[in-house]
């Protein structure tokens, strides 16, 4: 039986973070992932990505995100399992929780944060006859290193950030890039939008709308695409056909807890602490919902942020916890080692 603090399930940029902020309030977590790494999505289906977001950084690639996370909550040693999934959830009489996973390993908390962004994820595919037979054969659904498609010719599919993100990153690498889609207006982000749109006005890329992808060609490896513009249907020369239509998420064994669901997402309380219906159980990140909702990395930071401190009421209750600004406090970790700040100047206006 594994005990801690905070039982944390998801491994992702959220619930890193909310290792740091538990661990500026003492408080030790132990983290489960399905997946055999910490990161989340930004490790495991897109780590050359650049992120614009995140404050600081003008552009981050998410799997540098990830590093300078697990860096920052070093101090705090949090616990791992990973490669398991978070099965089933028991209430004890003291209030507690025990989480075990699809091995039968059991973890023990009073708090369990799921930060398990938008749970397992399985690529939305276009309706296209043999499509199965190309897959890994010239079709992609994920692009996790961009150095493969190096100098070859690849066409994407798609209208939202997704396709338009990747439009523009391998521009710098590959030998050509199409993109199609089948409207002439897109999802995405307007500042994305405006740099595909440049990179059309300079030859950099071949934008095809509003069209459709309605059939693939090749021998051994995809070497063809058709696409239909205007009422013909033109043969394309590709090496990679990438079709980013997004991916359908499950929450998988969560779904049963008995948490009230709302659109494949946990509602929580907004208005103090991201905490579930049932008591001691948060949701923080993309997996959760409540009106307002945005699902960006910045806002599972601040969600992460007030539930430790709600984690802390509730495993002390007795205790007063004082907010202090690490500018001046520092950080200590559990093996007592600490990171010094550098003096400030603090100025009180009355």
């Amino acid at each position: 039986m594994i005990k801690t603090d905070i039982i944390i399930i998801g491994a992702g940029p959220t619930g890193l973070f909310a290792v740091f902020e538990a661990g500026l309030l003492k408080l030790k977590c132990h983290l489960i992932d399905s997946l055999p790494q910490p990161g989340g999505q930004c490790a495991e289906i897109y780590p050359k990505k650049p992120i614009y977001d995140i404050p600081s950084r003008p552009e981050i690639l998410a799997g540098d995100l990830v590093d300078q996370l697990m860096a920052q909550i070093q101090p705090f040693q949090p616990g791992f399992t990973l490669g398991e999934t978070a099965q089933e959830i028991e209430k004890q009489t003291d209030g507690s929780f025990v989480v075990t996973t699809d091995k039968g390993t059991q973890h023990h908390a009073k708090v369990v944060a799921i930060a398990g962004g938008l749970g397992t994820f399985e690529p939305r595919k276009p309706d296209l006859a043999h499509l199965t037979q190309w897959e890994d054969k010239g079709v992609d659904y994920i692009i996790r290193e961009p150095e493969k498609y190096r100098d070859k010719k690849v066409l994407i599919a798609g209208g939202g950030d997704s396709a338009l993100d990747w439009t523009i990153v391998l521009t710098k690498v590959a030998q050509s890039v199409t993109l199609v889609h089948r409207r002439n207006q897109f999802r995405g982000a307007l500042d994305s939008v405006e740099k595909v749109q440049a990179l059309k006005d300079q030859n950099k890329i071949q934008l095809l709308t509003p069209a459709q992808v309605t059939a693939l060609g090749g021998d051994k490896h995809l070497s063809s695409v058709t696409v239909s513009m205007d009422n013909r249907a033109v043969d394309h020369e590709v090496d990679y056909f990438i079709p980013l239509f997004g991916l359908t998420p499950k929450l998988g064994p969560i779904s049963h807890w008995g948490l009230e669901i709302e659109k494949n997402a946990i509602k929580v309380d907004n208005s103090l602490d991201y905490q579930t219906n049932i008591p001691g159980i948060y949701a923080i990140g993309d997996v959760n919902s409540y009106p307002g909702k945005l699902k960006l990395i910045l806002c599972g930071f601040h969600e992460a942020t007030l539930m430790c401190q709600s984690a802390f009421k509730r495993l002390y209750p007795e205790k007063r916890n004082v907010l202090k600004y690490t500018t001046v406090s520092g950080i200590t970790g559990f093996d007592g080692s600490r990171k010094e700040a550098q003096k400030s100047t603090i100025k009180t206006i009355e």
